[in-house]
């Protein structure tokens, strides 16, 4: 499956909810694990501003990748963020998107104002 690398370079990206655990399995309660590593993953959910343009997005992290001190509204940094087209048949539905990963989620800084 074809993997897209993103430039977070030039963007604001905002926390916009808490780190929370990844649910595998809604009726168990499961938590999702990554395939290699077998370590716990958590969603976090960002605004991600770029070129004038923003988007609401769900992010999955690693649970050792997640900072300490995080508050909403407060601007983070996403490492090795990649995003991962996806399609599937649910209950004779076809469904599909786009996950988004990231090998870690740190505080960040508001980009600096360019000089005119």
């Amino acid at each position: 499956m074809r993997v897209i690398r993103i430039d977070t370079s030039s963007a604001t990206i905002l926390l916009t909810e808490a780190p929370a655990p990844k649910v595998r399995d809604r009726q168990t309660g499961e938590i999702a694990k990554d395939a290699i590593t077998g370590e716990g993953l958590m969603t976090v959910g960002v605004v991600f501003i770029d070129e004038g343009e923003s988007s609401l997005i769900q992010v999955t992290v690693p649970e050792s990748g997640v900072t300490d001190g995080l508050t909403v509204g407060a601007p983070v940094s996403l490492p090795g963020l990649i995003a991962r087209p996806w399609e599937s048949v649910f209950n004779g539905q076809q469904r599909h998107g786009i996950a988004y990963r990231a090998s870690a989620l740190a505080l960040g800084a508001f980009p600096l104002a360019e000089a005119v």
